[in-house]
């Protein structure tokens, strides 16, 4: 996986342990239990992306933005093109039902990550 990563060079694989992190997180919020713990649980690209912005928040507060942005993340579609090439390389799987464009868009950066991190998520 390492390898596939590096190869790719748009995010480091601080970003990619981060992102493991965020799918565990979304699967204990969505289905009650991480899913390192009983397998796999499917979890959509809007529940990943709101998992890794609370996880953020969590663990760097008010510096969340900069250190995802350190690691070239800027948007939430940066989530969906990491999943995605996990994906594309077998690491992580997907439904016939998910698409690289349920990651676009499902917050706003600079509101997410501002004083109050409070957002909408898209319908």
């Amino acid at each position: 996986m390492e390898e596939v990563i590096l190869s790719e060079g748009r995010y480091p694989p601080e970003a990619y342990g981060f992102l493991h992190e965020g799918l565990s997180h979304a699967a204990k919020k969505v289905h009650g239990v991480p899913a390192a713990q009983t397998g796999e649980h499917h979890v959509t690209g809007q529940e990943i992306c709101e998992a890794l912005r609370e996880l953020a928040i969590e663990r760097w507060g008010m510096m969340a933005k900069t250190v995802l942005e350190k690691w070239n993340i800027r948007a939430t579609t940066d989530f969906g093109n990491m999943v995605y090439l996990m994906i594309e390389h077998g690491f992580m799987h997907k439904t016939e039902d998910d698409f690289i464009e349920d990651f676009r868009d499902v917050f706003d950066f600079h509101k997410a990550f501002g004083t109050e991190g409070q957002i909408e998520l898209r319908e």
